[in-house]
């Protein structure tokens, strides 16, 4: 086959650029579902394809035929080499660190999460997930030399505010530390990768927004887990703050005179909606519950105490879900963590409470739905922010490597990322 010159050559390697990063970015897709993300006619993407696929840069992995309406043939599903790179999802939470390993057709190669004290410090923290992910390459065929991008979600604001004391200390609180900013240097020393470090849960708010196929541009989320997180998309990006503290709703007072919170306040909604609050408050009502399974009994059970808590819980939740809301008119609320999939009720209290917070003469209030993803959403979010340069990380920072450079000049594309665990 001849192969094209001079303006010919640079058109097919522009199609052959836009076809890769469609694939880079989506995982496996067919060619019908290829030629409408990049606007290809059928023609010249088969001709691109077939090329890609004759020099190995692309292969075959399945068909549609799993999930293909009608009787017509299946369509082929095409996808980066698999072995061609991989890629690191890594969600440090208050208690735990889930990562997340992913190749280059987006398949997740291993996963696995390891526990630690909510007052261990960071370096302890980081050591430990160094240890999972070197366990994790035993018998998975994870090749760390191949990693392409690594990103680490943490908890609290990230970059912590300059110049401001963390915390105000209260007395009886367990002190929460920011993340120090060596965590993403630790990870780009050791795998020679670039580094994208956020909130873990703003990274799972973008693992929500661009999940499934109705992807919205203004998203309310919250995730309830040994904390309470949150994140924001206005306007199709995800939101940051003018010092890392937009969507930090876990810490708005509920409760003045309440418990001590890890912030350094007392009465947050994270003393109230957070697992371990939440398990507090079932006990002072003399229900004693230690964990999530014992709180799943009790809801399956009825247990009217463990309704009473869940329900205030949630309705504190869906107050302040509710000034969110009038502030941002957001289509779409959605609340994750284990525990809203153990106990529905919780959804469904923060949609009652959100209905009668809203503007009375407003049209209709968002749509309030429980997380699509399990809890080790933040990990996928990381991986979501690694795939692609989503409009979402528009005016976000670029990734660092190993040496701190920076791509932050990278610019945006359409298109979302799909990791299917």
């Amino acid at each position: 086959m001849q192969m094209p010159t001079g303006v010919h050559a640079l058109v097919r390697r522009t199609h052959e650029e836009r076809v890769m990063r469609a694939l880079r970015e989506n995982g496996a897709m067919s060619r019908g579902e290829i030629a409408r993300v990049v606007g290809l006619s059928r023609t010249t993407l088969s001709e691109i394809t077939g090329s890609l696929l004759q020099r190995g840069a692309i292969v075959v992995v399945d068909t549609d035929a799993s999930r293909r309406e009608g009787s017509g043939r299946p369509a082929e599903r095409l996808a980066l080499d698999p072995a061609s790179a991989q890629f690191m999802g890594v969600d440090f939470g208050h208690r735990r660190v889930h990562v997340v390993i992913a190749d280059a057709s987006h398949e997740v190669m291993a996963s696995g999460s390891v526990r630690y004290d909510d007052t261990a410090d960071w370096q302890t923290r980081t050591e430990l997930a160094l240890g999972l992910v070197g366990r994790l390459s035993t018998g998975a065929g994870v090749h760390y030399g191949a990693l392409q991008g690594i990103g680490i979600g943490v908890p609290g604001p990230y970059p912590a505010p300059e110049g401001a004391p963390w915390p105000r200390a209260t007395p009886g609180a367990t002190v929460l530390r920011p993340a120090p900013e060596g965590v993403d240097v630790a990870f780009a020393e050791r795998f020679d990768a670039p580094v994208i470090v956020d909130n873990n849960t703003r990274l799972a708010a973008l693992a929500e927004a661009i999940s499934g196929a109705d992807s919205v541009a203004d998203l309310v989320y919250v995730r309830l887990s040994d904390g309470v997180g949150g994140g924001l998309v206005v306007g199709g990006q995800l939101v940051t703050g003018s010092a890392g503290l937009a969507g930090e709703l876990g810490h708005v007072t509920v409760e003045p005179a309440g418990r001590p919170c890890r912030c350094g306040k007392r009465g947050c909604l994270e003393t109230v909606a957070s697992v371990p609050g939440i398990l507090a408050a079932c006990w002072e009502f003399g229900l004693r519950l230690e964990n999530l399974q014992d709180l799943a009994a009790a809801v399956a059970a009825a247990h009217p105490v463990a309704d009473r808590v869940l329900r205030e819980a949630a309705a504190a939740l869906g107050r302040v879900v509710g000034a969110a809301t009038m502030t941002l008119n957001p289509a779409k609320v959605v609340i994750g963590g284990e525990i809203t999939r153990l106990a529905p009720v919780i959804v469904e209290q923060v949609a009652a409470t959100l209905a009668a917070e809203l503007f009375p003469t407003a049209p209709g209030g968002p749509v309030v739905e429980a997380a699509r993803l399990s809890d080790d959403d933040g990990a996928i979010g990381a991986l979501a922010a690694v795939f692609h340069s989503s409009p979402l990380l528009a005016k976000y920072p670029g990734t660092t490597d190993v040496k701190g450079r920076s791509d932050a000049g990278r610019p945006a594309t359409e298109g979302a990322a799909h990791v299917r665990p």
